[in-house]
């Protein structure tokens, strides 16, 4: 008798065990791939935050109308002579406005209101004298407020490495209910089939044979679902908005180039649990069998 018709006899191509471990591997794998991508969109958000604000710096001017202008012109030449500093740009009042307009709304009356000056600045790699920055402009224009983005940096740079890392203990998680079920799975499908294991051994068929052959049949029902629910998920995340095609809640979520080779590991993954799953639970339930 071949290996794999003692796989059908052990394990039936129909019934609930089949569709639990089919399905449910696929279940598990389409979640994966989001954790996974979720995973790496969060590290590549971290990346972005801290690029974009790293190297940039505010100054914001508040002062009265008839000194507004005069402190302007000063903060400017004092930025014009820090060293590490490479650039410094006013902001025109339309650039104020489009800031201002997620807040307030459109067509803001700007000449009714005492809005601040803001400059703009570009550090050098080295950066300027930051102390030393804030301490001068605070003896040359006592209304300009020198801003590094740091207490805006650090706790967004946080929050996306904190949502890497609920992403990360997720798959894990999936990975541990997908073991789970499958152990469920196959205890079930070998428990109900004691009598077939007992004929086999009376025709001299081995337990470890038997439990080949059963964990053969495991493995293989897991790695279609796996590879099935990769498949879906992948196309799904295929489907979603890109990041620069709108502000969609999903948008940017996915890999980039070679990260979308990375959801191919886990129908090889899932394929390595069940043969350790099935493997363990084929050998505990044959030494029960009498």
């Amino acid at each position: 008798m071949s290996q794999r018709t003692i796989s059908r006899l052990v394990v039936p191509r129909s019934g609930q065990n089949t569709w639990l471990v089919s399905v449910g591997a696929a279940a598990m794998c389409f979640l994966a791939v989001f954790a996974m991508a979720l995973s790496v969109s969060a590290a590549r958000l971290a990346q972005g935050w801290g690029e974009a604000l790293a190297q940039t710096a505010t100054v914001r001017i508040t002062a009265p109308a008839g000194e507004i202008e005069g402190q302007t012109l000063i903060v400017l030449e004092v930025l014009r002579t820090t060293p590490g500093i490479a650039e410094a740009v006013l902001l025109a009042p339309s650039a104020q406005a489009e800031l201002l307009e997620a807040w307030l709304g459109p067509d803001l009356p700007l000449d009714t209101l005492a809005l601040p000056r803001l400059i703009e600045l570009r550090e050098t790699p080295e950066g300027p004298d930051r102390e030393g920055l804030r301490l001068r402009l605070q003896a040359e224009a006592p209304g300009a407020v020198y801003d590094d983005h740091t207490r805006w940096r650090a706790p967004l740079i946080e929050a996306a490495t904190a949502l890497r890392g609920v992403a990360l203990v997720s798959l894990v998680l999936i990975g541990g209910v997908m073991a789970a079920m499958i152990t469920l799975a196959a205890s079930a499908a070998m428990a109900s089939n004691r009598q077939v294991i007992s004929v086999l051994r009376l025709v001299g068929a081995r337990d470890r044979f038997i439990a080949r052959a059963f964990v053969r049949q495991i493995s293989l029902r897991t790695g279609l679902g796996a590879l099935l629910g990769t498949a879906i998920a992948v196309g799904t995340l295929l489907s979603l908005p890109g990041a620069g095609e709108g502000m969609h809640l999903l948008a940017g979520l996915g890999f980039q180039g070679s990260g979308w080779f990375l959801p191919l590991a886990l129908p090889v993954i899932a394929l390595i649990l069940a043969y350790a799953a099935s493997l363990a639970t084929a050998r505990r339930v044959l030494k029960g069998v009498t």
